[in-house]
């Protein structure tokens, strides 16, 4: 007696790729976050006002964003520097939420373990700085709830600038979003690590590399006060 086999087609989903396919001017847009830039930056701006200072629009192609934290919305501030799509890294809880996991993967923002040691989120960066896309990170990997200018940085974004020899774009927050105050955000001048290009780096070195990053930041702080200290004391001259 011959037995019946039943043809089971089982619908294999297709994996999503983290990256973003280039137009035909060789852009890469990611047409939800566009949709967000445009719902969200409007009402964010009217709430919490911020000014930036520096280059506002970051030219297009390959980039690490580096920027400090303080608070959910920090995202806003490197998402209103080009219409290009950037991939955010965030920690993996957030992708369990309902709506904002949901978001995040339609962004195909990248999820992090907390400690920031990810295998799999480092090889995501890569594929797409390597695909000419932008990357962006928050060193510190927690919001920074204290008084100091800086939290120690978590490793990682000094090495996948390195190792996809990618221009760094700096962005700090200088002083702490609140509600209708003005937030002065800084945008540094894109800058690369060559120094450490092609090399085989010890743990100690790329640490190194990672307190560059965090030093170029302070100082750009640091500045940043110097200059409304000088614009401050020139008004009270001509009063």
């Amino acid at each position: 007696m011959e037995e019946k086999q039943e043809k089971t087609v089982k619908k294999v989903k297709k994996a999503k790729t983290i990256t973003n396919k280039a137009n035909k001017k060789g852009r890469h847009i990611n047409k939800f976050l566009n949709v967000m830039r445009c719902l969200i930056i409007p009402p964010f701006y009217l709430l919490k006002p911020f000014r930036f200072y520096g280059n506002r629009k970051v030219k297009d192609g390959a980039c690490v964003y580096i920027c400090n934290h303080y608070a959910m919305l920090d995202p806003v501030y490197a998402a209103a520097t080009t219409w290009e799509a950037i991939h955010f890294i965030a920690k993996s809880s957030l992708f369990k939420a309902p709506v904002v996991g949901w978001a995040m993967r339609n962004a195909k923002a990248i999820s992090v373990n907390r400690d920031g040691n990810d295998a799999r989120s480092l090889l995501d960066c890569f594929k797409c700085l390597k695909n000419n896309e932008k990357v962006c990170i928050f060193p510190e990997g927690t919001r920074n709830k204290t008084e100091a200018e800086l939290l120690p940085f978590h490793p990682g974004a000094a090495m996948m600038a390195i190792k996809c020899k990618a221009p760094i774009v700096p962005i700090v927050i200088y002083n702490k979003p609140k509600f209708f105050r003005l937030t002065h955000v800084l945008i540094g001048e894109p800058f690369e690590l060559t120094e450490y290009y092609d090399r085989k780096l010890s743990e100690e070195e790329l640490a190194q590399a990672d307190e560059c990053l965090r030093q170029r930041m302070l100082d750009m702080k640091k500045e940043h006060s110097e200059y409304l200290a000088n614009k401050k004391k020139n008004k009270n001259k001509k009063a």
